[in-house]
């Protein structure tokens, strides 16, 4: 498997979507759906997947999906693609940005590659196993901030499921006093880019899916960081939290998280 030539084409498709994306956001053709409580899809998400999705199958043809809006449900035996046509749908919505294309690659139960592209700043990050990450052709890494207290760090704002509310307030407290400020941009995929290319020191985020965060990962991981379930487990794919964090500030980041938010 060749993953430095499968990355360069995943970047052209990620791309070439970002285009068709913004020319429908320029003619404003977004009809909105609700999926569910203040969550939003567009026929724009939906197109713009149906476009990854065959372009994916024709690049490796015994790959299977995990894909947001279900345009394809077909699993592969070893190779699954996890894609999110628009993170950062509600963003998209109201003409704000950053909403971001993300594409994973797993092969069985590891990621191989990443790719978020930024459709915004036209930022393309990627990286695949065995390099760096990159930012438009620039190697990029995480920051070597020391502490949390030296820290700008990311989240998201639960949207539907408030069960874990207080504890999550209770941690946005903590961050705008211990912290240099608490960001929230509204694409998770985004926020662990600027992670992996030290913008960001930290971001956690609890109710997420697979698709909002497996290229992110992978890239913040790729990038000399570290990312990890709010135990400290690996189960931050398909667990629905997920902490990320420089190596510097990992485990007093993870530590604070573990004790406040749960």
């Amino acid at each position: 498997m060749n993953y430095q030539e499968i990355c360069s084409r995943v970047c052209e498709i990620a791309k070439q979507t970002g285009e068709y994306i913004k020319k429908q956001r320029q003619i404003n053709a977004v009809d909105v759906e609700v999926k569910g409580s203040n969550d939003f899809v567009t026929q724009v998400d939906k197109a713009s997947e149906q476009r990854i999705v065959s372009a994916l199958k024709e690049l490796l043809p015994q790959s299977g999906f995990i894909a947001e809006e279900g345009t394809s449900s077909e699993r592969g035996e070893v190779y699954n693609w996890v894609i999110d046509p628009i993170d950062g749908t509600t963003n998209f919505i109201h003409g704000l940005t950053p909403y971001a294309i993300s594409i994973a690659l797993m092969e069985g139960q590891q990621l191989v590659l990443g790719v978020i592209y930024e459709i915004g700043l036209d930022e393309c990050f990627y990286s695949y196993k065995g390099a760096p990450v990159f930012l438009n052709g620039k190697e990029v890494r995480v920051s070597d901030t020391p502490s949390v207290k030296d820290s700008l760090i990311a989240t998201g704002f639960p949207y539907s499921d408030y069960s874990r509310l207080d504890g999550f307030m209770n941690s946005v407290r903590y961050f705008m006093e211990h912290s240099r400020g608490l960001r929230r941009l509204g694409s998770a995929a985004t926020d662990l880019a600027y992670v992996a290319c030290g913008r960001f020191d930290s971001f956690y985020e609890y109710n997420l899916k697979a698709w909002d965060v497996a290229a992110g990962a992978f890239l913040v991981q790729q990038a000399g960081g570290k990312v990890c379930d709010f135990e400290g487990g690996s189960d931050y794919i398909f667990g629905k939290e997920i902490i990320a964090t420089n190596a510097a500030t990992f485990r007093e980041f993870k530590q604070i998280v573990n004790h406040i938010v749960r």
